[in-house]
């Protein structure tokens, strides 16, 4: 294989949806979710929430934390181990009505080869030359949650940097605003989720003189510095939770996510507005151990014969509380039914300040 398919084969997939600086599906890492526990119940969580997670999920329920402090770690390797989603965030309490947080996002894939300087000039391939590179998508997230005087609303934002990186090749920076709400009345449980709230702008830049020969040579266009937008989303959920004995609980949730940037191929699709339900279970025994189950991506898709076809996707989770740490597990499908399940594990852990 000559050295123009070599790079071309390294490097043209990393600028092909960018290039179109089309909104659609732009930072779309931020929407896999953290945490295995709402991982588990398929994301449907913007009304009960209520834990460190809360910052990427909705960030009113960062005000359900019950101690001073609670630190939530994630590590996932999806798509059989190709890329690796890693997570952590602090939050901790100023007062007995309000929350701050910090997070911390990565999504990667590493290790790829970089074979710009495999060959020299005669064609003859040197290993040694042999470099690699990553591609990283970060997301930082300060967060700020409330209790409102109304009895039972909670509200809270979060402020996000985005940070993205090919390798030495190209990189962007953006910024944007999340603002959500809960309310709380009896067992039932409200959210409402504004994520891009202001649109979010990742502004790219390109290296071009390192891969404009291999571009050129393979008929390809060279990406020009542009601006990607992340579209407005908005996910209102309700739920239930109930005790159904004195060791048994229950907490049942449906979301539904509205979409502005075009037609997708959800449950109820449209040019201007497409909305895509899911919904997530969790029954709990002695507050200790908790099983989780939920669905997503229900979609209609064309059979061979012009009949359509509706079909879901499963996730399943199981926690265990210890105290002041709890420990959870997911088995997710995030990307579509075409790629394998991942596993995904996540902890949390509440620490109180010592009294003075």
């Amino acid at each position: 294989m000559n050295r123009t398919l070599l790079t071309a084969y390294c490097l043209l997939g990393l600028f092909g949806i960018v290039n179109s600086q089309t909104p659609k599906y732009s930072n779309e890492f931020l929407s896999i979710g953290v945490g295995a526990r709402p991982m588990g119940m398929s994301g449907a969580v913007a009304a009960s929430t209520d834990d460190a997670t809360s910052a990427a999920w909705n960030p009113a329920g960062l005000n359900g934390i019950g101690s001073d402090i609670q630190i939530a770690a994630m590590h996932a390797e999806l798509f059989a181990g190709i890329s690796k989603f890693d997570y952590g965030t602090v939050a901790t309490r100023i007062d007995t009505n309000r929350v701050i947080g910090f997070s911390v996002i990565r999504f990667g894939t590493d290790d790829i080869p970089n074979t710009l300087d495999l060959m020299d000039a005669s064609g003859v391939i040197d290993y040694s030359k042999l470099k690699s590179f990553s591609i990283a998508d970060y997301a930082f997230l300060f967060s700020y949650a409330k209790t409102s005087r109304i009895e039972g609303l909670r509200y809270g934002g979060s402020a996000k940097i985005i940070h993205r990186k090919a390798g030495d090749f190209g990189k962007a920076w953006g910024f944007g605003i999340d603002l959500g709400a809960q309310y709380l009345k009896g067992n039932w449980q409200f959210g409402l989720m504004a994520k891009d709230i202001t649109s979010t702008y990742n502004a790219w830049s390109y290296n071009t003189e390192l891969f404009e020969e291999a571009f050129s040579a393979t008929g390809n266009e060279i990406p020009k510095n542009s601006t990607e937008i992340t579209l407005p989303k908005l996910i209102y959920g309700a739920g239930y939770r109930k005790d159904i004995t004195a060791k048994i609980s229950l907490l049942a949730e449906i979301n539904a996510d509205m979409t502005f940037d075009g037609q997708r191929n959800t449950l109820i699709s449209s040019k201007p507005i497409s909305v895509d339900p899911h919904m997530g279970l969790e029954v709990g025994y002695n507050r200790f151990i908790f099983l989780r189950a939920g669905l997503l991506n229900i979609q209609k898709v064309k059979n061979f014969d012009k009949t359509e076809t509706t079909i879901v996707q499963p996730n399943l989770g199981l926690g265990v509380k210890l105290g002041r740490l709890a420990l959870d597990y997911a088995l997710a499908n995030i990307g579509g039914n075409e790629t394998p399940y991942s596993n995904i594990f996540s902890l949390r852990l509440d620490v109180n300040k010592r009294p003075k």
